[in-house]
């Protein structure tokens, strides 16, 4: 059995290398508006900085907290309405083939942020993972993220004016 050695990632297991505070408390208070595709009253739609796909974006609510058990109905309601936007929004600009809409609450999950609920949305395609993401470790992603906003944001925009 081959073993690939990874000694970078015993930080992020082990939560010793984790920065502080919260990168979507962080994103909600700064306006940080080259990411953020919309508002809503109590979430967001952001950009992943680190997309698996063009077009991964997650759903966040704007309130700090890490289950679907504490939130809202309120914070839900609209959490969907932006999800369900958001599966539009892609579909339009993109065409995917498929789409993952998922949540991982808690380490052993997959969530990288912890204690901040958010939605993932990535858009499909069949044959979108290739030997770079299986061996090297790397993500080849043919438009960067300012594009994939200015794709998004009037999409967004629209739906939200539309009531839909």
């Amino acid at each position: 059995m081959e073993r690939l050695w990874s000694p970078w990632r015993l930080a992020y297991v082990t939560g010793t290398g984790t920065a502080e505070g919260c990168i979507f408390c962080d994103a909600f208070s700064s306006m940080h508006d080259d990411l953020v595709l919309i508002r809503g009253r109590l979430s967001y739609v952001i950009l992943n900085l680190y997309p698996y796909n063009n077009g991964h974006l997650m759903v966040v609510p704007n309130r700090h907290f890490g289950t679907l058990a504490a939130s809202t109905s309120d914070e839900l309601n609209e959490m969907m309405r932006f999800t369900r936007h958001a599966e539009m929004a892609l579909a339009e600009a993109y065409t995917p083939q498929g789409m993952n809409v998922g949540i991982n609450l808690g380490r052993p999950a997959g969530a990288g942020v912890l204690d901040h609920l958010h939605i993932h949305l990535v858009p499909r395609w069949t044959g979108d993972t290739n030997f770079m993401s299986v061996i090297g470790n790397v993500r080849v992603l043919p438009e960067e993220l300012g594009e994939t906003a200015k794709r998004l944001r009037p999409i967004f925009e629209r739906l939200a004016s539309d009531g839909a």
